[in-house]
């Protein structure tokens, strides 16, 4: 869907002459950015076999490699909040990609961690990242740490 639509600015990209300000088209703009960096995204791990969400997984999870972490705190720290923490470990422990160990000292708590399939995953897929030097490679380095800003400023309340 939003493959044709790479270089277009977002009034022509949706086919939309006006906005009520810049704030709404600034608005309409992220969230269509959101869909279009979603299905790039998707592609590109499709080969992987394994999801965006997943990958999240995956990503937390290699940030507290060789430590574990329950799946309560990668809830926490996930990205899409709608996502079953839960359900994605199970089927990536399926994958061999993760293992869940019993707390020593609190049997209800379980600490999940990636296996040595898991960080091999995740290293092959953060080289193919750096190749494709990722999906904003139009900003120079200087704007992408403005966008950063101007993100973080959004989200304050």
């Amino acid at each position: 869907m939003y493959s044709k639509t790479i270089r277009m600015n977002i009034k022509d990209a949706i086919k939309q002459s006006s906005f009520l300000n810049e704030f709404q088209k600034a608005m309409i703009n992220l969230l269509f950015t959101q869909g279009w960096l979603k299905d790039r995204i998707g592609a590109q791990l499709k080969p992987y076999g394994i999801t965006m969400q997943q990958y999240n997984v995956l990503r937390i999870l290699n940030g507290q490699y060789p430590r574990g972490i329950t799946t309560s705190d990668i809830r926490d720290r996930m990205i899409d909040k709608m996502s079953d923490a839960s359900r994605l470990v199970d089927r990536l422990e399926r994958m061999q990609l993760v293992e869940k160990k019993k707390n020593i000292d609190d049997r209800r708590l379980v600490a999940v961690t990636l296996t040595p399939k898991g960080v091999d995953l995740v290293e092959r897929i953060r080289e193919s990242e750096s190749k494709n030097h990722s999906f904003i490679k139009n900003l120079t380095e200087e704007e992408a740490k403005t966008l950063n800003i101007l993100l973080d400023k959004i989200r304050k309340e």
